[in-house]
């Protein structure tokens, strides 16, 4: 049977059930592995592939009763927000497969005012099947009603700028005419949740500190936003470059830009995109957000 998903989804599909095959302990013989008794140590019984496959069920052939994971670098969260939803269940097809999240953290006092009141959080996951049973739940940018907003941010990090992990940072972004790309914003913010849940973004991984667990990502989290007449999605990161050529982080950010621009959503490197209720892919600090225009500094990938 043909393949329906997008390629990077089918990608993802195929290395998922090859990586599945291959995760296998040398104690176990699951069906389809013959063990002729004849093997050498450490040599490898003869594998029934088909036999195998019969009995992996991963997100993308069963995405209720899926039974293989395949854990992601970090842990994520959807977020949701929309002033035609206050006060009400996000607008989605049943997730009778996914548990409700526990409530977050109490954000910065800053953070938990106004909108935060508002913010829906849905879901927390850690593995690209439970990522595809999510996307398949929920509703398309496209079909979104306007000034609605979903957030996908790394878990423990609140969607708002007052987070200690985003206060220091700032945003690509790009806004799209909404008739001109009602038909591709889809699949634009698809590549970018893939994007960042895969670590493609930032190359560069740093740590905190020597006694980090793990190296960490520039890459907070992603958005996407509708409203009356465009489309919007921005790529926050925990730091953001001054305002000097000489700034060691600025390449490191520009790169993120061009990936955005090029291998995400599939522009050319040279293309311009500025144009009515259209921008170009740019990359503004959070606190020259906070200026409206005042000064502030913009990079263009």
């Amino acid at each position: 049977m043909a393949s329906s998903l997008p390629p990077p989804a089918a990608q993802a599909s195929r290395a998922a059930l090859s990586a599945a095959l291959a995760d296998k302990p040398d104690s176990e013989t699951p069906p389809g592995e013959q063990r002729s008794g004849s093997e050498e140590p450490g040599e490898l019984p003869e594998v029934d592939m088909q036999a195998q496959a019969e009995t992996i069920r991963t997100v993308f052939t069963d995405p209720t009763n899926f039974n293989v994971k395949h854990p992601l670098y970090s842990p994520w969260t959807l977020w949701f927000d929309s002033p035609a939803t206050k006060g009400r269940n996000l607008p989605q097809t049943p997730m009778s497969a996914f548990p409700p999240t526990p409530a977050p953290s109490t954000p910065g006092p800053m953070a938990a005012q106004g909108w935060m009141e508002d913010i829906k959080r849905v879901i927390s996951f850690d593995s690209v099947e439970e990522f595809w049973g999510l996307y398949n739940n929920i509703i398309p940018p496209s079909q979104l009603p306007q000034k609605a907003n979903y957030y996908l941010f790394k878990e423990g990090i609140i969607p708002a700028w007052e987070d200690d992990a985003n206060k220091m940072g700032g945003k690509w972004s790009i806004q799209l005419p909404k008739e001109k790309h009602r038909n591709v914003v889809d699949k634009m913010w698809l590549y970018t949740m893939l994007a960042a849940i895969g670590e493609t973004f930032d190359s560069t991984l740093v740590r905190d500190s020597p006694d980090s667990p793990a190296p960490q990502s520039l890459i907070t989290g992603v958005i996407v936003s509708t409203r009356p007449q465009f489309y919007r999605i921005s790529i926050w990161t925990r730091l953001a470059p001054g305002n000097t050529p000489e700034d060691e982080l600025r390449p490191r950010i520009e790169s993120i830009g061009k990936h955005f621009k090029t291998s995400v959503l599939g522009y050319a490197d040279t293309a311009k995109l500025g144009g009515p209720l259209a921008t170009e892919v740019e990359f503004l600090s959070h606190k020259d957000s906070e200026k409206k225009g005042k000064g502030a500094k913009k990079i263009i990938a």
